[in-house]
C-alpha cells in the first residue's frame, strides 16, 4: 500500500502543472455494446493516449452478496456512486485515483488498480451519466446472450432470467441517461428490411444539437447512401434532430470510403487503424467503425479547439480502379 500511495503522490505532482485530459462518459445498459465501441477506440489511438475504466467496478456487492439483495447492479444502491462522482472528478483534473475493481468473470471484488489519466478519458457503464456530478466531468458523450453464454458460463435460460430481473431498474436508471447524452446510438436489425438480431447490425446515430457535429454533407452523398444516410427525426422532446443511419447490409467498399473520409479529417497517420469496428477476434461492423470513428471525431476537436478538419468528401473512383492508400 505504502508504494500505491507514493505513485499517487507522484503522479498529483506531474499532474498539478498539466493539461486536464478531454473526458467522455458512454452509458447504457448492460451488454449494449458500451466496452466494444470504448476498445475500438483505444485500439485506434492506443493506451499511451486513451485512458479507459469501467464504472461498473464501482459496485459495492459481489455477485454472492447481490443473490441476498432485493436490487440488481444497475441500482444506484448497488453502486458507490459517491466514490465513482471523486474518480471522475479527479481524472477530470488530471489527477490519479485509486480504483475497485469488480471481476466480471469470477463475481468478485479484487485490488483496485492505480489510474493516472492521459490526453483522453473514457469512462463507460452502467451510471456514468446517472448524478450531475458525474455528467459535469465530461464533454457530454452516450451484445447479451451470446456474450454472456460464451464468456461468463451462463445457460441462456439464465441470461434471459436475469434480464426480466433487471429491466424495471434499466427503465429507472440507465436509459433515463439517454437524456443527458450529445449523441445516442442504437445498434439493431433493419426491420424494413425483414432482418432480425441474428442478421449484421446496423448503427441509429442521433446527433443532438448540444454540441457541434462534423459537416457530413460531402461525406455521406448519394454516391454512398446505401452505405449510410443523413435523415431529420423528432427527438424524445419534440425537437428536430439529425440522425445518421449506417447500413449494415451494404457493400464494404461504400463504407471503407466513408471510413477513410472521417480517418483523414482527423489528421492522423494513415492507414485506418485495424482495431475500428472490432467485434471479438475476428469479426467487424462496419457501422461500429464509423461510429467510433466520429466519437474520435468529437474527441479532437474537444482538445485542440478545431485541430480536426472538416470530412472531405469520400472519394469517388470509377468502376475497375483500384484502391490507392
Amino acid at each position: 500500500m505504502p508504494d500505491k500511495q507514493m505513485a499517487i503522490q507522484r503522479a498529483w505532482r506531474r499532474g498539478a502543472g498539466s493539461e486536464r485530459p478531454i473526458m467522455v462518459g458512454i452509458a447504457g445498459d448492460s451488454a449494449s455494446g458500451k466496452t466494444t465501441l470504448t476498445k475500438g477506440l483505444v485500439d485506434a489511438l492506443g493506451r499511451d493516449r486513451i485512458t479507459a475504466i469501467c464504472v461498473d467496478d464501482y459496485h459495492r456487492y459481489d455477485r454472492v452478496e447481490r443473490k441476498g439483495l432485493p436490487f440488481t447492479p444497475l441500482h444506484p444502491a448497488c453502486n458507490y456512486v459517491e466514490v465513482m462522482e471523486q474518480h471522475l472528478q479527479l481524472l477530470a483534473l488530471g489527477q490519479p485515483v485509486l480504483k475497485p475493481v469488480y471481476n466480471h468473470a469470477t463475481g468478485t471484488l479484487d485490488r483496485p488498480v492505480l489510474v493516472e489519466p492521459s490526453e483522453f478519458v473514457i469512462a463507460e457503464g452502467l451510471l456514468p451519466l446517472h448524478t450531475r456530478l458525474a455528467r459535469a466531468c465530461f464533454i457530454r458523450r452516450r451484445w447479451k446472450v451470446q456474450r454472456d453464454v460464451a464468456k461468463r458460463g451462463y445457460t441462456d435460460g439464465e441470461v434471459a432470467a436475469e434480464l426480466a430481473r433487471r429491466e424495471p431498474e434499466s427503465a429507472a436508471y440507465i436509459r433515463p441517461q439517454r437524456a443527458y447524452a450529445d449523441i445516442v446510438v442504437r445498434f439493431a436489425p433493419i426491420e424494413e428490411r425483414g432482418e432480425t438480431p441474428h442478421d449484421p447490425l446496423s448503427a441509429y446515430v442521433m446527433l443532438r444539437p448540444t454540441i457541434a457535429h462534423p459537416d457530413l454533407s460531402g461525406v455521406i452523398s448519394e454516391d454512398t447512401r446505401k452505405a449510410a444516410h443523413l435523415k431529420l427525426m423528432r427527438d424524445e422532446d419534440g425537437k428536430p434532430v439529425d440522425a445518421l443511419h449506417v447500413h449494415a447490409y451494404a457493400e464494404r467498399s461504400l463504407t471503407d470510403r466513408v471510413e477513410r473520409a472521417l480517418w483523414h479529417a482527423l489528421q492522423e497517420p494513415e492507414p485506418l487503424p485495424g482495431g475500428l469496428g472490432r467485434i471479438g477476434p475476428e469479426g467487424r461492423s462496419e457501422p461500429l467503425a464509423v461510429v467510433q470513428l466520429l466519437l474520435l471525431y468529437h474527441l479532437f476537436q474537444a482538445r485542440g479547439g478545431g485541430e480536426a478538419r472538416p470530412p472531405e468528401p469520400a472519394l469517388v473512383r470509377p468502376a475497375g480502379h483500384a484502391e490507392g492508400a
